[in-house]
């Protein structure tokens, strides 16, 4: 499995930003999509998943209702649609992926594959 991000950038707080998560080679039809972001100095954290049978999503307190996680099946991609984005928003942001549903432990699954991540810089 192979997955390559996009749409990182610099906004200003309060902007919107939506990130791009294509997904190729052996790919299942039951897996789970996760974003991720580790800002400098601090520990990588979940931020949203999405189970890609029934498209349940689930999503880290600190981002509920301002973040929306997505899935286009036709085009292999999962998106994390960011609003009301604020500096505390900055950092690198990767895409993860698990074969399986997520569970209840999304966000520790042992992702075994992963993007390169994108860059989201939020100024104040």
């Amino acid at each position: 499995v192979q997955l390559v991000e996009s749409g990182g950038g610099s906004v200003q707080a309060g902007g919107s930003l939506r990130l791009s998560c294509v997904v190729s080679g052996d790919t299942y039809s039951t897996m789970c999509f996760g974003w991720f972001r580790q800002a400098p100095g601090q520990e990588r954290e979940g931020v949203a998943a999405i189970y890609s049978l029934d498209g349940s999503t689930y999503y880290a307190d600190s981002v509920k209702g301002r973040f929306t996680i997505s899935q286009d099946n036709a085009n292999n991609t999962v998106y994390l649609q960011m609003n009301s984005l604020k500096a505390e928003d900055t950092a690198m942001y990767s895409c993860a992926a698990h074969v399986g549903d997520c569970g209840g432990s999304y966000w520790d699954l042992g992702y075994p594959y992963w993007g390169q991540g994108t860059q989201v810089t939020v100024s104040s």
